[in-house]
């Protein structure tokens, strides 16, 4: 590729900063993925339906399948990696689903983990029927969801 054909880059990943030349059409899946070794952002459905690649973009949720790396330039990524703290100690979303079995086979996990930290960030005190429209966003061909949303219910109630 020839510089003609990229377009450079700053983005802050997980807070660190990341400086790159990139195709003007590379999904922030792909640069995330491929360019930052950031694996847990899952690509499903490629279209933007199933969650799995949701990531926090300036703090909003997105899908980095739908999201081109170029429109991200000058942005704050948190994905999945970026929730733990500095120590690695699991964010209270992430322990949450271990703790309730809501991590089925795992790969919707990120997407799920992403949209409920950014959920509860808004509404950190959700009803059950607010916890579920929230997880429509995000499918899973594993579960009932029961475990997501007793996860997302203790999320809510953790108070720490």
């Amino acid at each position: 590729m020839t510089d003609a054909e990229t377009i450079e880059i700053d983005i802050r990943v997980n807070g660190a900063g990341r400086r790159a030349a990139v195709a003007p059409r590379l999904t922030l899946a792909d640069f995330l993925r491929v360019t930052c070794s950031l694996t847990g952002t899952h690509l499903g459905c490629e279209h933007g339906v199933c969650g799995a690649c949701t990531v926090l973009l300036d703090g909003e949720p997105v899908r980095a399948c739908l999201v081109f790396a170029v429109q991200a330039d000058g942005g704050e990524v948190t994905t999945v990696e970026g929730l733990a703290g500095p120590d690695g100690e699991l964010s209270k979303v992430q322990a949450a689903f271990t703790e309730h079995h809501g991590l089925q086979c795992g790969f919707c996990t990120p997407g799920f983990v992403v949209s409920v930290t950014a959920f509860l960030a808004e509404n950190p005190k959700p009803s059950d029927e607010e916890i579920r429209e929230a997880l429509t966003g995000n499918l899973c061909r594993c579960t009932g969801y029961q475990g997501i949303v007793n996860a997302v219910r203790a999320a809510a109630q953790d108070t720490t």
